[in-house]
């Protein structure tokens, strides 16, 4: 019987630690995040990003930099953090501005 053998991904945030956490006065950011997301204001900029990025055909790049990657080293031998660790410095610099 052959078994293939993946590697798992090991680069997730560590959860957080509630007890750590309380008493803690959030950071402006985390403000801004919070008023961001109950006025339905972040799900509405996070939408019109998609759609600009799909426009100026940056999705489409960072697909087919996933797909040369993946037939190069096999799709059997590819994880997600593969993925993320060759296609982020790309797409961080071919992101145009907007």
């Amino acid at each position: 019987m052959n078994i293939m053998l993946r590697r798992k991904s090991v680069n997730r945030p560590p959860t957080p630690d509630v007890m750590e956490n309380q008493g803690k006065e959030p950071t402006f950011q985390e403000l801004i995040n919070i008023e961001l997301i109950e006025s339905g204001e972040k799900e509405r900029l996070m939408e019109l990003l998609r759609e600009r990025l799909i426009e100026c055909g940056w999705k489409d790049e960072m697909k087919a930099l996933c797909r040369a990657f993946i037939k190069k080293k096999g799709r059997n031998n590819v994880t997600v953090d593969d993925l993320v660790h060759v296609i982020t410095p790309k797409g961080r610099g071919t992101a145009k501005p907007l």
